[in-house]
């Protein structure tokens, strides 16, 4: 059942509800704005952007009041490994236990928490009442714009304006039907499919990966509450960039500023690890202040992707099906969104795997037979259960060890890096659209 809520039920309806939601307000603003149609769809998408602002704060507040605590046995309590998982007697009853240290307990955004032995299974994140009520307020929200919202009525023109003049309709029109056929449709496509992954998988784990990186080398600063700000802080990145790449795209063209977002991005992303290194080596608040604002530059370049991506495929494509091919389009976000947070998922835990491997080779078989209460060669079951982490690995690793926590998201970074590369090529490709795919036009008849 929570398989299919996780990998069915949720990405379907949300789905759902996004398709419904984006395109109807683009398509009347544009309508009702015919004079400044770029604006109009840009401060719509900017909206929609913008939803993290709003969500963020409010599922915080929710979560800290519908959430309860799991039952704490304390710190030293008799244990016994079966399977790789720990077990405890609980009023004559062998439950299965979990040992959380500081270090675990400082990736989580609840206060009271203490390190220790605690039962699996008990307490609540209250993560499905949050949301409900988030769906709730959604929902209404949602119906009363819909009631709102009217289309202008035919005919309808901007008083005192050439409504012909301030936006002509292109005469070079690629028919729908024809857009799977084109390969400037594929390379657009790759540039969005790649650019979005790594914005998408930077905000899927920013706030997991702002406590695992930066808080054992700046707690003062990065605590819980800082990576919920870091949220807001790639929020408002993605806002900004949706609403000033497209003014610079009006100046500079659509394929210069698309240059700018594939090699922007293949620099930040291949940078962002050796910054880790820094704020790690120096401990500096600048270091970090580095990072959020290179990370927050990526996010705004990926937000950009999808305010001027519009107006891009009017250029290529022509004006007149510019809705529906941008519908076919976004096909390749939906790749995005399913490449962009498992990627990065994926690739930090292979590269946790061969930490934790490699903290092995480094332990006396004989503390980690204390620690853990099993023998060295059942660390793989241990790993499975998540008996072994990275940070309890530590606690008894040889002095001079580095913790290698901080750069279990260096691969993801250049692998992204790498991705894009792929994108800037492709996009470097595109050509403009041979004459043939255009709608053939009838010559007006002469009177």
């Amino acid at each position: 059942k929570q398989w299919y809520q996780r990998r069915v039920a949720i990405p379907a309806g949300g789905g759902v509800g996004l398709g419904l939601s984006y395109n109807p307000p683009i398509q009347t603003l544009i309508e009702w704005f015919p004079d400044k149609k770029g604006l109009a769809s840009g401060l719509t998408i900017m909206g929609f952007g913008s939803g993290a602002l709003l969500f963020a704060p409010a599922a915080n507040t929710l979560l800290a009041k519908f959430s309860t605590l799991p039952t704490y046995l304390g710190s030293a309590v008799q244990t016994v490994t079966e399977n790789g998982r720990l077990f405890a007697d609980v009023s004559g009853q062998m439950v299965e236990v979990v040992y959380a240290n500081a270090a675990d307990l400082a990736k989580l955004s609840y206060s009271g928490l203490q390190e220790g032995f605690y039962v699996v299974g008990t307490g609540n994140t209250g993560a499905s009442a949050a949301l409900l009520t988030i769906g709730v307020g959604y929902t209404l929200a949602m119906m009363a714009s819909a009631l709102a919202i009217k289309k202008p009525s035919p005919g309808y023109t901007v008083a005192g304006t050439n409504t012909a003049a301030a936006a002509p309709v292109s005469v070079k029109n690629v028919h729908t039907d024809n857009m799977f056929k084109l390969p400037q449709f594929y390379a657009l496509g790759c540039v969005l499919t790649v650019v979005a992954s790594g914005g998408m998988g930077l905000i899927g784990v920013a706030k997991p990966l702002m406590s695992e990186v930066f808080s054992g080398a700046l707690p003062a600063i990065v605590t819980a509450s800082f990576a919920s700000s870091y949220i807001l802080m790639l929020s408002a990145g993605n806002l900004g960039g949706r609403l000033a790449w497209a003014a610079l795209s009006d100046k500079i063209g659509r394929p210069a500023t698309f240059h700018m977002f594939t090699f922007g991005s293949i620099a930040i992303y291949a940078a962002l690890p050796s910054i880790i290194r820094l704020v790690i080596q120096d401990q500096s608040a600048t270091s970090l202040a580095l990072f959020c604002g290179l990370s927050v530059a990526a996010i705004s370049m990926f937000g950009g992707v999808y305010s001027i991506l519009p107006a891009y495929e009017s250029d290529l494509f022509g004006t007149k099906f510019v809705g529906a091919n941008h519908g076919k389009m976004l096909l390749f976000s939906s790749t995005a969104a399913l490449l962009g947070p498992s990627t990065f998922l994926a690739l930090r835990g292979m590269t946790e795997k061969a930490a934790i491997t490699d903290l092995v080779s480094k332990i006396d078989p004989a503390d980690f037979l204390e620690k853990f209460g099993s023998d060295i060669s059942a660390v793989d079951a241990l790993i499975q259960a998540k008996t072994v982490t990275v940070a309890k690995l530590m606690e008894i690793a040889p002095a001079g060890v580095v913790d290698p926590t901080p750069f279990l998201y260096d691969t993801s970074f250049y692998s992204i890096a790498a991705a894009i590369s792929v994108g800037a090529i492709a996009h470097a490709m595109i050509k403009p659209v041979n004459e043939k795919w255009y709608e053939k036009v009838d010559p007006p008849k002469s009177e």
